[in-house]
């Protein structure tokens, strides 16, 4: 179901190791450091994340402390659920109806629809995002930001446990 949004098929990653689990690797505290780009290529934000993960059984919150380089805050908790088929759903304040995800191998894919706030207004925004675990401690998260299908701007993160 996910794999089919954006192009990117989530089963070429069966193989890749180590295996991502979300209940594992979100677990406890994380440091990240982002950027968005713009449909060019422009940093236009760039963002440190201080994490802490804790779950319960299939049962997971998320707690994200961000700091933007304009030094605005935000906070968000992320509540996710593991579904009894290995599938993940979650929500969030600013999240419309439920994230959707699914993890293979090294990989993990979620969709779902923020609402972004840019500037004074916000908008209903469709993130495509992948995770891709290079090590025990290290992971990479690509988001792709969508209205109308098109892709309007790009998320990069690099998490870190401790």
């Amino acid at each position: 179901m996910l794999s089919g949004c954006g192009g990117m098929n989530l089963n070429k990653y069966a193989n890749e190791k180590p295996v991502l689990k979300i209940e594992e690797y979100f677990n406890g505290p994380i440091t990240a450091w982002g950027m968005v780009q713009d449909r060019s290529g422009n940093v236009t934000r760039r963002f440190t994340v201080d994490m802490v993960g804790t779950w319960k059984g299939n049962e997971g919150i998320l707690e994200e402390e961000f700091i933007y380089d304009d030094g605005e805050k935000q906070h968000r908790t992320w509540k996710i659920t593991k579904l009894s088929d290995g599938s993940y759903e979650g929500t969030a304040g600013d999240i419309i109806g439920k994230a959707k995800g699914s993890a293979v191998g090294n990989a993990v894919q979620w969709i779902y629809v923020m609402d972004l706030k840019v500037k004074d207004t916000y908008y209903h925004v469709t993130f495509d995002d992948w995770m891709f675990l290079m090590d025990d401690k290290n992971l990479i998260n690509r988001s792709y930001l969508k209205k109308f299908g098109i892709t309007m701007a790009e998320l990069t993160i690099f998490m870190q446990k401790p």
